[in-house]
């Protein structure tokens, strides 16, 4: 049961984002302008969840996606929205902060 409601809401096995962001992977932070504005993820492109389905064309298909957001609802809905678009590679990154913090450690343990 706890298994298919994962499913569901997006999170499947666990992928090693901050190297998918190595390689090239795009962020997508799906929160709000205002949200966006008071704190992100270096380098993310910020589409709000209400205007995902409409800004398809400006996310790349040939390249990983990382949807992101508060606390990983709305990513996991934006997962959703873009598997259903044709995006093959999507993970949810869940919320921002957790994140970037990954990104970061994995940044300092190269360094």
């Amino acid at each position: 049961m706890i298994q298919k409601l994962k499913q569901l809401l997006g999170f499947g096995p666990k992928a090693d984002l901050a190297a998918l962001v190595k390689s090239g992977a795009q962020i997508i932070d799906v929160r709000t302008k205002n949200e966006y504005q008071q704190g992100h993820i270096r380098g993310s492109v910020n589409i709000p969840l209400q205007t995902l389905q409409s800004s398809l064309n400006k996310i790349k298909k040939d390249k990983p996606v990382i949807t992101c957001c508060a606390s990983g609802m709305r990513s996991a809905s934006a997962k959703n929205i873009l598997k259903s678009g044709g995006f093959k590679e999507v993970y949810n990154g869940g919320g921002w902060y957790s994140l970037d913090n990954k990104i970061k450690k994995s940044r300092e343990v190269v360094a």
